[in-house]
């Protein structure tokens, strides 16, 4: 969220971010907005000033006898109690039009994000490792999974409909082993420390990250008003909400496991076989919240962060410097790691990373303050996948994947796998 101040001394330059996101230049129709609540509230400062000294004036006239005098005073300030009395039910319409109409506005890209309109205008930032080289045409991986009786679409459909799977046996704890071996390498190497999440948030949290209001359709909603999140960036950035914290606590990084919901509203027909696009899913999210200053250098080192997981599962991939049209609603800069999957002959994104500023700062009201200054500034909050454990299970199957259809389990999984070496529809 943007602060209708900065518009107003920086209108062109606001104009100019949103239409490079894609949206329509609105300073002139945010600040009328705000012109109309800054005229409202002039006119009942006025008039609760009025008030006040026609109040003090009454007792003044009754106090020289005047009652004449005094009876017009008392029907002044009546008049003047109910122009107030509505006129704070006005501000407060005026002012949640206006907050309303702000949080309705993308962030605003740094400078050096590339211009585009979609995926097709992403720009390749860098590649890693080598194509596994197979003497075989290598399978997709619900081929594998339901080759080897551990991947089940039709029996998940019968239970929650489609987009869902059911995992048995060795797949069903490989799948546990990725998450856990990403989880220890965030907390083990990479200093972030681990928190066990609600998947259920209110709106307020749904809110402050910026899936609420415009992206209500992407989530599933409950009927008591709690939501299931797309995601655990929701609750890890919302546990600084409403606070002030010491610049010394900073920067603040945090990872969960945790289970995530996705209606998938704009994604029909994409992606209708196998794990890729399903309804729930599992993610290690890492989120670092930091102070203005330092929020561009550890977008780099939480990029490094997920790189190293799939470094360790020698896993090839490249990462994308996403446009300004292809980010997301409250990214300033967003890299996207995308594994090669050897059965679609292609790259497929498997992490998202992305620094945010203060926009989602001010909508959760998170603040810090410096040792020996008075005044507060806002947080800068980033997040980004370190990765999605269904997606890098698909990445493992397809790369470590036999003539034969067997997985090879990747050395550094192995001890989460009790020594397994291979997974085969025998073992």
């Amino acid at each position: 969220m943007f602060d209708i101040k900065w518009i107003r001394d920086n209108a062109e330059s606001f104009d100019e971010g949103q239409i490079a996101r894609g949206a329509e230049a609105s300073s002139s129709r945010l600040i009328s907005l705000d012109d109309e609540r800054v005229a409202h509230v002039r006119k009942l400062q006025d008039a609760q000033t009025r008030r006040n000294a026609a109040s003090k004036e009454i007792g003044k006239a009754k106090a020289t006898g005047d009652e004449e005098k005094a009876k017009a005073l008392m029907a002044e300030v009546g008049e003047l109690k109910g122009f107030i009395q509505g006129g704070e039910a006005k501000e407060r319409e005026l002012q949640d039009a206006l907050t309303a109409a702000l949080s309705s506005v993308p962030n605003i890209a740094l400078d050096d994000v590339p211009a585009g309109q979609d995926e097709n205008d992403n720009v390749v930032h860098h590649t890693w490792g080598d194509k596994p080289q197979m003497d075989f045409a290598p399978k997709e991986h619900f081929e594998l999974g339901e080759a080897l009786g551990q991947m089940d679409f039709e029996i998940a459909a019968k239970l929650s409909g489609s987009r869902f799977v059911v995992l048995k046996g060795q797949l069903a704890r490989l799948e546990r082993a990725i998450g856990q071996f990403m989880i220890d390498v965030h907390v083990n190497e990479h200093g972030c420390e681990e928190v066990s999440v609600p998947t259920l948030v209110r709106s307020e949290a749904m809110y402050g990250t910026g899936q609420l209001p415009k992206f209500s359709e992407d989530a599933f909603h409950t009927d008591d008003d709690r939501w299931l999140i797309p995601t655990s960036e929701v609750p890890l950035t919302n546990l600084v909400r409403d606070s002030i914290m010491d610049a010394e606590q900073l920067p603040m990084r945090v990872t969960a496991l945790s289970h995530c919901y996705r209606s998938e509203a704009g994604s029909s027909g994409r992606d209708t076989r196998g794990m890729l696009r399903q309804h729930q899913f599992t993610k290690v999210e890492m989120v670092s919240i930091t102070d203005e200053d330092s929020s561009v250098a550890e977008q780099d080192r939480m990029l490094e962060c997920a790189e190293t997981i799939l470094k360790k599962l020698g896993i090839s991939y490249r990462v994308m410097t996403l446009c300004c049209g292809d980010m997301g609603f409250s990214a300033r800069r967003t890299f996207d790691i995308e594994a090669w999957l050897p059965g679609q002959n292609s790259f497929r994104e498997i992490s998202s990373v992305s620094v945010c500023g203060d926009f989602q700062a001010r909508r959760m009201n998170a603040r810090y303050r410096v040792a020996g200054e008075k005044s507060v500034k806002f947080v800068h909050t980033l997040n980004g996948s370190g990765v999605a454990v269904g997606r890098c299970l698909i990445a493992v199957m397809e790369n470590y994947q036999t003539a034969d259809g067997s997985i090879v389990v990747p050395e550094v999984l192995r001890p989460y796998m009790g020594g397994l070496e291979i997974i085969s529809a025998k073992g």
